[in-house]
């Protein structure tokens, strides 16, 4: 069973920038694709970023509008890590970040559904 712990969050001044990571423990060898979602209070869970796990090239990565320019996403398969590289954070991207996994259809990677394995979340505070 493939267990995910993320780290990297904290308290960031806007305009600053933060690196969250997601380490993957036991076998991602059925994984398709693995994301970044956050949630605030009051929000509804979204899909920042996400990445195919499996196949070559760069993952062709998912990016949602608001973030898109500022954030990124890559994978280190050797390590089973994913990182959200966060720039020029803003106070409304404060929220709970958890990273997930699974087999979710890759023509809808943005959504929850085939999600089945997620961390326990890091808060990321921006401070304005």
């Amino acid at each position: 069973q493939v267990q995910l712990v993320e780290s990297g969050g904290g308290l960031v001044q806007a305009g600053g920038s933060l690196r969250l990571s997601c380490a993957a423990s036991g076998s991602t060898s059925g994984t398709h694709a693995m994301a970044w979602f956050r949630q605030s209070p009051g929000k509804e869970r979204e899909c920042v970023a996400a990445i195919r796990w499996s196949g070559g090239g760069g993952g062709n990565p998912y990016l949602e509008d608001s973030v898109r320019g500022r954030f990124s996403i890559s994978r280190d398969r050797s390590i089973s890590t994913i990182y959200l590289q966060m720039n020029s954070l803003k106070p409304e991207d404060a929220a709970v970040y958890c990273c997930a996994a699974g087999r979710p259809i890759l023509s809808n990677i943005a959504t929850t559904r085939g999600y089945t394995i997620w961390g326990q979340g890091t808060q990321v505070t921006v401070s304005s």
